[in-house]
């Protein structure tokens, strides 16, 4: 386990526009607000379109991490998330999760790490922005290269 004391800095309530793309919209706005990191505690969204970490296959090796996308379409979803920072790439790093039900299939639902999303009426969203310590991801090749959040605590 690793825990590290969060200071907390700003706070805001972003509003996404219709058809716009969800992570393309999230870099935007940390971007013009100047936010690296920080938390998404919760959102509520209306996604056109989405696609989520799934299979409909076997999985070889149950323990590993699945890395390919199931499509979904004309969804309602809930998430929070985290985002961290890139130094080398200069941009956010969000690690989202959602939970998504399909309105024409009685609100079936799925839940998984989002990866791409269409903005369908609306996403409204807070972001609690940290502003130490430093948090990144770093890829961890013995846990199949997933890329775990890490501490700074030298910068900040």
């Amino acid at each position: 386990m690793r825990s590290q004391e969060v200071v907390l800095s700003r706070t805001f309530a972003v509003a996404f526009d219709h058809g716009e793309d969800f992570f393309v919209a999230l870099e935007e706005f940390c971007r013009t607000n100047g936010v690296r990191q920080g938390f998404v505690p919760v959102f509520i969204a209306g996604f056109a379109e989405v696609e989520i970490v799934g299979t409909c296959g076997k999985l070889e090796d149950p323990q590993a991490p699945v890395w390919s996308a199931v499509h979904l379409t004309n969804v309602e979803a809930l998430g929070g998330g985290t985002i961290a920072y890139d130094e080398t790439e200069n941009r956010i790093q969000p690690h989202i999760h959602v939970s998504v039900g399909l309105k024409e299939h009685s609100a079936t639902g799925h839940t998984s790490h989002l990866l791409s999303a269409k903005v369908q009426f609306l996403t409204e969203m807070l972001i609690v922005e940290a502003s130490a310590p430093a948090m990144s991801r770093e890829r961890n090749p013995a846990l199949y290269d997933v890329p775990l959040l890490r501490f700074d605590t030298t910068i900040g």
